[in-house]
């Protein structure tokens, strides 16, 4: 029977308000793995997160009902979506006496007592978390994780609990419960291991500018005890200017020279992406990887550095790394009709979308790539306006659709998906507004042939366009 974490020590039943968010699932199966009863609510729509709750036979209700409550559980975990602190169920479960406690603070007190790991970055946090864990089970470290990305090749599932040292998790500069409590969430995690992938200027409704963004991150890295590491990627200018004279234990890595983790050669081909790295004058050639894309070897490389610190040798991290399939969301195929094929990623942030781009270009260099954007929330179109309408160049055509919103925010009639196609056409020669599923389908189904790549992009509901547009392409 493992040992329960502190805060857990007297729990029997746990409701988590918002159960169907990545992050929530994976709490959803530490909470199981423990031997604690989940139950949970959240909306309707469909989520990539339902199939693993279904899987697990982790029931959920549909809305925020203040009678679910009934059972009364011994703990409420809510997201910092659906209002937050301010849910109904959050405010009944506070009446009636119950702890709550929001994602970010239950994500802290799951790492105490275990040496935790810390991904952080405007991109590339799910897939080096995945990259980290898979490395350390491959290695037998039993580690326990909170991936927020649905499932993970070779690893099935988004979280876990279990009897080693590790903890790994992802560490979100977003605030805990917007408007209502606006303390960072990465800081409720007390880290032994801090990844920093990159730094931009995101999340317009907390960060007034970069530098204030900047700013945060420094003041996190500096929790990092004595005995602690700072994985940093110096390729990235933010990180560079963030990380100038900290006193925190520091390796960088990089395709920089300067970088102490330095990466060389790199091939992508044949569905496959192989890369030398050289640290302290020894050289780690070879190492191959079966996901694409120069922000993958670098995910790969911040990977190799934290379990070479946390006692890993060389061999054991290569074959752990050709052993990673990816992440749900993740540049993952979906599939193929008339020699036409379907990829997905999550990407909702113009640096993310070119480096998704730029990946699927060096895999298909001889292919069209057809990319179909969703944007993700009203305030981010509106803040990185010029920015998304720059990041489609190496797309043959581009698709932009409505603005998907956040549940946290009201419609803003200043910024749409057509603004920022007509925005976005003053950049790129073959650029459409298309606002929904049925006209997008109707114009792939028209002017997709075989041999391109249509790329699904963004954070909202554009997963689940697939079926039926690989199902018009049949025909």
């Amino acid at each position: 029977m493992l040992k329960k974490p502190k805060f857990l020590a007297k729990v029997k039943k746990v409701y988590l308000v918002g159960i169907k968010g990545v992050g929530m699932t994976a709490i959803a199966c530490c909470l199981q793995d423990l031997g604690i009863k989940v139950k949970g609510s959240d909306v309707e729509e469909v989520f990539v997160t339902d199939q693993i709750l279904k899987k697990r036979k982790i029931k959920w209700e549909v809305g925020f009902d203040e009678g679910f409550l009934k059972e009364k559980p011994d703990l409420v975990i809510t997201t910092g979506s659906h209002g937050g602190l301010e849910n109904p169920q959050v405010k009944a479960a506070k009446k009636m006496g119950i702890e709550i406690l929001t994602y970010a603070q239950a994500l802290g007190k799951f790492m105490v007592g275990k040496e935790g790991v810390s991904v952080c970055g405007v991109g590339g946090k799910t897939t080096t978390s995945a990259i980290i864990t898979t490395l350390l089970d491959l290695a037998g470290r039993k580690p326990s994780f909170v991936i927020g990305g649905g499932t993970v090749d070779p690893l099935g599932i988004p979280g876990r609990y279990d009897e080693g040292g590790q903890f790994v998790a992802e560490a979100d500069e977003y605030v805990n419960s917007p408007g209502i409590d606006d303390r960072v969430k990465f800081f409720f995690q007390k880290p032994k291991v801090i990844v920093v992938t990159n730094i931009e200027y995101d999340h317009p409704d907390v960060y007034q500018d970069l530098s204030q963004t900047k700013k945060t991150f420094r003041e996190f890295f500096e929790t990092l005890p004595q005995d602690g590491l700072l994985v940093a990627c110096l390729d990235n200018q933010n990180v560079r200017e963030t990380i100038n004279d900290l006193s925190v234990n520091c390796q960088t890595y990089g395709f920089s020279p300067q970088a102490d983790w330095t990466i060389g050669k790199v091939f992508f081909g044949q569905e496959q992406t192989i890369f030398d790295l050289s640290y302290k004058g020894a050289v780690i050639d070879q190492v191959k990887l079966k996901v694409p894309g120069r922000y993958n070897v670098l995910n790969a490389t911040a990977a190799f550095a934290v379990t070479t610190f946390l006692g890993l040798d060389a061999k054991t991290i290569k074959n752990g790394l050709a052993s990673f399939g990816g992440v749900q969301r993740r540049f993952e195929f979906i599939g193929e009709e008339n020699g036409i094929k379907l990829y997905d990623d999550y990407a909702h942030h113009p640096a993310e979308i070119k480096a998704a781009l730029a990946a699927a270009k060096n895999w298909f260099p001889e292919n069209r790539i057809i990319a179909v954007f969703q944007s993700h929330t009203y305030s981010r179109t509106k803040a990185l306006f010029n920015d998304f309408a720059r990041a489609f160049s190496l797309a043959h055509q581009v698709i932009i659709t409505d603005i998907y919103a956040s549940a946290r925010e009201e419609k803003d009639p200043a910024v749409s998906g057509q603004l920022l196609a007509e925005e976005a056409a003053k950049y790129h020669s073959r650029v459409v507004y298309k606002a929904g599923e049925k006209e997008v389908i109707a114009f792939l189904k028209q002017e997709a042939k075989e041999g391109d790549i249509i790329f699904t992009i963004g954070a909202g509901d554009i997963f689940q366009w697939h079926k039926p547009i690989l199902e018009s392409l049949k025909n």
